[in-house]
């Protein structure tokens, strides 16, 4: 269930408290609309869009103000996830946030001029850009913060009270997981403060769906995270359906609901692959890599892909299981719980694996909450939200499963819970391959789903729908409509609106890997630098995700 409203622009930060007050304590977005093309004049040209989640997690609130001038006040004071959001907004709108502890660009870089989410913006425009970011600008701030420096009268900042080292971890190298770059400032081997810089992955992926049609979008939603693609694709389609009113058949919803499933499955081998690698651990790693092999093997089989599967349609998916699948399922999923209990046989008892685990990276279920971390990294603190069960959807409910929690939200509970999130997922799929029902796999409308092949050549009804659909798009609603599901790191959201024509006017992904990003420099503030690179790989950070 959700709610929309209007709330003036001075008005927002009051109104945003008291809604916090009341339990809708968990930021899920903000962002950005420029309505100067759209079909129709709105009130302002431009106005910000809040999401926020109850505590309750059954429900949640959208909140929109129309800006009279291109500045507002932060509600980063109310919600420390609103300082990347923020900075989102202000580096792809040029919307400012006044009294905001370090408004800067977070995805472009500093050089970029311009605002590329704006509609006066070209898409076709590049830019060079040659001088590297040093960041000493926002370790400052953050050294400010911790009083290690002062600010002088001419706003300069003072020298550090303490003899510090300053490093850059990443953003080439194995440990920062693709393209991330944290810059430290170390005590011995104790990080004293950290910031993070993003965005070199930044592909453009919003702006470029403004000039794709519905179906065109789907293998750039791939690229997301490209680790559980095929859930990027089904969250995408999930929220265009439920703008067009369309309701998939039961076969159709099982069979998204099992590679939702499968897809979490292959997330999970490859972060906790790669953790304990960080870890020094390699044998584990072959462990869990082969059966990712194995799910790879069987998605080529039945998508045509194995890594970007482009599977999904909006109204349903390119073809249906193939025959056999279920005998190649099972083969797989016999490989993925021997690699499960092989890699487990090696760290559950294991001493150095508890020590380097234990009570490393922690982060408490409040400051969880407040930066708006999601999926098993929320878990891992206790907190046992998962939309699978709060505000289920294709069926979940029917389907016996338990919510995996932590207690402690270290390192080894983000490992730990990942672990078990794979026994639960095999539960979901066989339940799924026990009871599949029988029909189609596409919604039989013409105006949603291509026509088959025999009509095309055969008939001029046929060509014309398939012309029709492939040239002008998918007709969707004029509306704006928020949707999520729970894909392998938690909440992935799109936020879509729509003039009524075959192509997005806008959308805004809600990617979980950004907001725990976010989170990561406080973290490991107060670690080991040793125990930092482990911190982030149990984060599971996937930069495609992130950077979109």
């Amino acid at each position: 269930m959700f709610e929309k409203m209007i709330v003036l622009s001075d008005e927002i930060h009051a109104f945003i408290k008291s809604k916090y007050d009341e339990g809708f304590n968990y930021l899920l977005d903000i962002t950005a609309i420029d309505y100067s093309d759209y079909i129709t004049q709105q009130e302002k040209d431009f106005a910000l869009v809040y999401i926020l989640r109850h505590e309750s997690f059954k429900n949640y609130i959208v909140i929109k103000t129309y800006l009279h001038e291109l500045e507002i006040e932060t509600i980063s004071d109310i919600f420390k996830g609103a300082n990347w959001l923020e900075r989102e907004v202000y580096d792809q709108y040029g919307i400012s946030f006044k009294n905001h502890p370090n408004l800067r660009r977070v995805l472009n870089h500093k050089e970029f001029v311009g605002h590329p989410l704006r509609k006066s913006y070209p898409i076709t425009k590049g830019q060079i850009l040659h001088e590297t970011d040093d960041l000493i600008d926002e370790m400052n701030h953050r050294l400010l913060s911790k009083g290690l420096v002062c600010k002088t009268d001419n706003g300069l900042f003072s020298e550090c009270s303490k003899d510090l080292m300053f490093l850059n971890l990443g953003p080439s190298h194995p440990a920062s997981h693709g393209t991330i770059r944290t810059y430290v400032a170390l005590d011995g081997e104790t990080v004293e403060a950290a910031v993070s810089e993003i965005g070199y992955l930044h592909r453009g992926f919003e702006k470029s769906c403004e000039n794709h049609t519905y179906n065109q979008i789907i293998p750039y939603t791939d690229r997301l995270n490209y680790c559980s693609a095929i859930s990027n694709n089904i969250a995408f389609v999930k929220t265009v359906e439920e703008m067009l009113g369309v309701t998939l058949s039961e076969r159709a919803q099982a069979i998204r609901v099992m590679l939702l499933e499968l897809s979490r499955i292959e997330d999970h081998v490859v972060c906790l692959a790669a953790v304990l690698v960080d870890m020094g651990g390699l044998t584990n790693y072959w462990y869990m890599y082969n059966p990712r092999e194995d799910i790879y093997d069987l998605l080529s089989k039945l998508t045509g892909a194995r890594l970007t599967n482009s599977y999904m349609r909006v109204g349903g998916m390119a073809n249906d299981l193939y025959e056999g699948f279920e005998e190649d399922l099972k083969a797989v999923i016999k490989k993925i719980q021997h690699g499960v209990e092989q890699t487990l046989a090696l760290i559950k008892h294991n001493r150095i694996f508890h020590d380097r685990t234990q009570n490393v990276g922690v982060i408490s279920a409040e400051d969880a909450l407040n930066y708006a971390i999601t999926g098993p990294n929320l878990r891992a603190t206790g907190v046992a939200f998962d939309m699978r069960k709060d505000t289920p959807y294709y069926g979940y409910e029917n389907y016996e499963f338990d919510v995996v929690v932590g207690s402690v939200g270290d390192v080894y509970d983000r490992v730990m819970v990942r672990f078990a999130e794979i026994d639960e997922s095999i539960k979901i799929i066989k339940q799924v391959m026990e009871n599949l029902p029988e029909g189609d796999v596409n919604v039989k409308d013409a105006s949603v789903t291509l026509p088959d092949k025999e009509a095309v050549y055969g008939t001029i009804e046929g060509a014309m729908n398939q012309f029709k659909l492939i040239y002008e798009g998918v007709k969707v609603p004029v509306g704006e409509h928020y949707s999520a599901l729970e894909a392998t790191n938690g909440e992935l959201g799109f936020f879509i609106v729509s003039d009524g024509s075959g192509t997005p006017y806008k959308v805004k992904v809600k990617a979980p890997s950004f907001t725990a990003m976010s989170a990561y420099p406080e973290i490991i503030e107060g670690s080991q630098l040793a125990d930092a690179i482990l911190t982030l790989g149990s984060l599971n950070i996937i930069a495609g995700e992130m950077d979109r």
